[in-house]
């Protein structure tokens, strides 16, 4: 048989699949798995989302039809009604609005729409994986932008060569971050990036899929917000992670129309949207109550506190995040030589704790973990009982 695409074969496993498989044999073996690896969300949709969705599919059976490529008016009314009473940014439905199916199909289609093989993108690392993926599977070259510790997770523009900034296409940022939970602070980065791209001429694509996720007074900004930003590039939003919506798959880009234009073109020739069912449902989440995700962040803030604590405690260095679902967790220093691939596969084998290795999302994440804050209040004190036979060993 002939191999398939090089493109494809390029792609490192992807890191989910590895901890699946490692997952799978501890199931196997009867172990009990308290399974912190993926950010899938365990808490329940909102009541009223999914009342409108079965009311819609029992009810408007037209819903069941063939949807709209570029979403519904309704929707993407919504999307910009939204945008506006969050972020006081007006967007037009017409052309700076494109629902996706989940925020991650459209980060890898934007780069399919935009780039031609050899072509140069600025990626972060660590970082989610598609952001690095998509480029591969694109053809396209990536260029690391290293977040560090000490630079507060943000990557410095200046250290990239002026030769790579004008071969540079698309840049990807990600804030609040997956997977170092780091947040911005203030408008000078937003700012730098503005200005960096609009001096060399590159896209932003700013992946802000946490902004509902949390802690405390802290507010997550939009890139769009920043004075010029819609010149220069888009933003990804995806309802999992604010409506406990994961395995419905819906989200949207909104930005600069010429922009969405190409990603809009791309969507029509290989897929049919949003079921439409789907995004009534979405439209009834982005008009209700922006209160709807109080007990999810309640619950949240729990688990955090409560496993932030227990993990510093045990020789892990974890700042509380103040956004994200995650704990971006420093091995301990004992442990530093293994690496975290290593670490989090003899953590599944002999705590049933699936963690993932920082590793997987890029070079610079080595040395550390990252944990999902995705099962019940009191695993997370067994989880800790664990970790603590594990670490005296």
């Amino acid at each position: 048989m002939k191999e398939y695409s090089k493109k494809l074969s390029a792609l490192p496993p992807y890191l989910f699949v590895k901890i699946n498989s490692l997952k799978k044999d501890a199931y196997a073996k009867k172990n009990d798995v308290i399974d912190l690896a993926m950010g899938n969300p365990d808490l329940p949709t909102p009541e009223g989302i999914v009342n409108c969705l079965v009311d819609t599919v029992k009810n408007h059976p037209g819903t069941h039809r063939y949807p709209q490529a570029k979403g519904m008016p309704k929707l993407r009314k919504a999307i910009c009604d939204w945008y506006k009473k969050r972020f006081d940014v007006d967007l037009n439905p017409e052309n700076e609005a494109l629902v996706l199916i989940g925020s991650k199909e459209g980060i890898a289609h934007m780069c399919m729409a935009w780039l031609d093989p050899g072509e140069t993108v600025l990626v972060a690392n660590p970082a989610y994986p598609v952001h690095f993926n998509g480029v591969i599977l694109a053809g396209g070259t990536i260029y690391d932008m290293p977040l560090l510790p000490e630079n507060g997770w943000l990557p410095d523009l200046t250290k990239i060569p002026e030769k790579v900034a004008r071969k540079a296409k698309l840049m990807f940022l990600n804030y609040p971050n997956n997977p170092t939970t780091a947040v911005i602070e203030d408008d000078n980065f937003f700012k730098e990036v503005v200005r960096f791209a609009k001096k060399y001429d590159i896209i932003v694509c700013h992946d802000n899929a946490y902004s509902e996720v949390v802690f405390g007074d802290y507010e997550v900004p939009s890139f769009l917000q920043t004075p010029g930003a819609k010149d220069v590039g888009v933003e990804f939003y995806s309802l999992s992670k604010t409506y406990n919506m994961a395995g419905w798959r819906i989200g949207f880009c909104v930005g600069n129309p010429s922009v969405v234009a190409p990603l809009e073109k791309f969507k029509s020739f290989i897929d049919y949207g949003v079921p439409t069912f789907l995004q009534l449902a979405a439209v009834h989440a982005l008009n209700s109550d922006e209160k709807i995700n109080k007990d999810t962040m309640e619950e949240y803030k729990k688990r955090r506190d409560k496993f932030c604590d227990g993990l510093n405690k045990l020789g892990f260095v974890v700042e509380k995040p103040k956004s994200t679902m995650y704990l971006w967790a420093k091995i301990p220093e004992k442990f530093k030589s293994m690496g975290s691939l290593a670490f989090s596969e003899e953590l599944l084998k002999e705590t049933g704790i699936a963690a993932s290795p920082g590793v997987g999302f890029g070079s610079f994440g080595e040395g550390y973990l990252r944990f999902a804050l995705v099962t019940h209040f009191n695993r997370f004190h067994d989880a800790l009982i664990r970790l603590k036979k594990f670490v005296s060993k």
